[in-house]
């Protein structure tokens, strides 16, 4: 997901009972009694408010962020970037990678962009790779990824996308935690410029929060169920050619969760890391970019089943928007102000997503409704057209694509 991915709650892997996940848990059981003697819309909350704080408890034990590491003698590292039309955002991600001394080779998959990109790759020092129309049935940046994949060189491959900043220590680090993982992607922190971008970031990052949970599960979830963010993977090189990941998810929109559901279900072992310290993204600069481009994404339509589907956005309006509108209202009951209450606490904890926290992170429980607003639209009416391309719908739903041409294995090299 462009994502994502996603929901990242930093600390230690040890929560106090004091946090979010120790308040939830005496909520729920503040409230469960009361559930024999409330009405059918109380009763979906409490249904709901116990999904969401068995997500949240899950904060309290998890597997420990990225740390800064050199990289093992004789593991070679390559870092493709699918690029379309990012000449004014490459250059900050080029120019970082080229200068870590861990990585081997740059390669840039110009996708058939229409400005300047390919010529900044180059003169700043990346190998690039002129990318080919994408086939039938296949989404532009799978196509790109895969094209990238086979012109690389190195044992490991990072795929990062042009708006990511990465620090040094950071492809060191996703090289020495492929001996735990087959795939692996990673949690930024956001840099997100003014109040209401902010604000609404983090509204739209506390849905995914409270649909999967924290960051880091010290328990994979099932292959259904788990998170990725296609910022930043790490992959052993062979292991992705042998499995053709990229053509399995070609016509998905949702492209990272697709690729990492795919393989986990393959037996892959698929993580899903905090690496707030070593990578940071710019991912829209307004308010208004982030509710077109990342709220296309964030329902996760064409990769969940339609039941879950409503289970998960049920979990968003009953616990997250409407106690936030029955605030408002004058008519918020104790399990609203209880959820209110957990909803705060997240905001705080979410804080540490973020490069430069501001007040917006604060006040994003305001704008929930609007995140559940922006949710369910994009379920309803997901997006078709994306970086100047447009895709039909078969490829959203999760149907079979259409029969197209074959595609060579060595097509893309």
């Amino acid at each position: 997901m462009s994502g994502p991915v996603s929901g990242p709650v930093r600390g230690s892997t040890r929560r106090p009972a004091n946090g979010p996940a120790g308040t939830t848990g005496a909520l729920l059981g503040a409230v469960a009694a009361r559930l024999r003697r409330t009405g059918p819309l109380t009763a979906l909350q409490v249904a709901a408010a116990v999904a969401a704080g068995v997500r949240l408890a899950r904060g309290r034990d998890r597997l420990p962020p990225l740390a800064p590491a050199g990289t093992a003698a004789g593991t070679r590292i390559s870092v493709v970037i699918p690029a379309r039309d990012e000449e004014g955002r490459l250059g900050p991600c080029l120019s970082a990678v080229l200068a870590d001394p861990a990585v081997a080779e740059v390669v840039v998959v110009d996708d058939e962009s229409g400005d300047g990109t390919a010529r900044l790759a180059a003169a700043l020092g990346a190998r690039v790779v002129t990318g080919t129309p994408p086939p039938p049935g296949w989404v532009g940046k799978q196509w790109a990824l895969r094209q990238g994949v086979r012109a690389a060189a190195g044992e490991v491959v990072v795929t990062l996308d042009a708006d990511t900043r990465p620090s040094p220590g950071l492809f060191g680090a996703l090289a020495a935690a492929l001996d735990r993982h087959d795939l692996l992607t990673v949690g930024p922190r956001f840099v997100c410029g003014g109040l209401a971008e902010q604000a609404l970031h983090a509204a739209f990052l506390a849905t995914l929060v409270y649909r999967f949970g924290p960051i880091g599960p010290a328990v994979p979830p099932p292959p259904h169920r788990v998170m990725a963010n296609g910022q930043c993977m790490a992959f052993r090189r062979a292991a992705m050619l042998e499995a053709d990941g990229f053509a399995r998810i070609r016509g998905n929109m949702t492209d990272d969760v697709a690729l990492a559901r795919a393989l986990a279900a393959r037996g892959w072992a698929v993580g899903f890391l905090d690496a707030g310290g070593l990578l940071e993204v710019d991912m829209h600069d307004s308010a208004a970019g982030v509710w077109r481009e990342w709220g296309r994404s964030l329902p996760l339509r064409d990769v969940t089943g339609p039941v879950r589907l409503a289970a998960d956005l049920g979990v968003v309006w009953l616990t997250a928007a409407l106690p936030v509108l029955r605030l408002a209202a004058g008519r918020a009951t104790r399990l609203d102000v209880g959820l209110l209450a957990v909803r705060l606490l997240l905001a705080g904890a979410l804080r540490g997503s973020y490069a430069r926290p501001g007040p917006g992170v604060l006040l994003s429980p305001l704008l929930d409704p609007l995140a559940a607003v922006r949710l369910t639209q994009a379920t309803l009416r997901p997006v078709r057209r994306w970086r100047g391309r447009s895709y039909p719908e078969p490829y959203l739903t999760g149907a079979a694509p259409p029969r197209g041409r074959a595609v060579p294995a060595e097509e893309g090299s």
